[in-house]
């Protein structure tokens, strides 16, 4: 179950902000697409860059789960690119 920091994104539907591991991310939850929420990488070097989750069952995800898939991200990302890398 969501905690009630996560709960309060996805009720408000409004972004908020998490810094993880010293990067900062804008976190939109997606109303109409339960369990679904975009980040924004608002410290990343490129502009308008970031990712999107999906299929947290279609419940709120929690702040773990959130922190977690930014880290998840992050470990992908190449850094002398800034960008996800094949």
């Amino acid at each position: 179950m969501a905690d009630a920091h996560a709960r309060r994104i996805w009720e408000q539907e409004r972004p908020t902000t998490l810094v993880v591991d010293g990067e900062r991310f804008t976190v939109r939850p997606r109303p109409t697409e339960p369990g679904t929420y975009h980040f924004a990488w608002e410290t990343g070097p490129n502009p308008d860059y970031g990712f999107s989750q999906f299929g947290w069952q279609g419940r709120p995800a929690t702040t773990e789960e959130l922190h977690d898939a930014i880290r998840d991200f992050l470990s992908m990302v190449d850094p002398n690119t800034g960008y996800i890398e094949d």
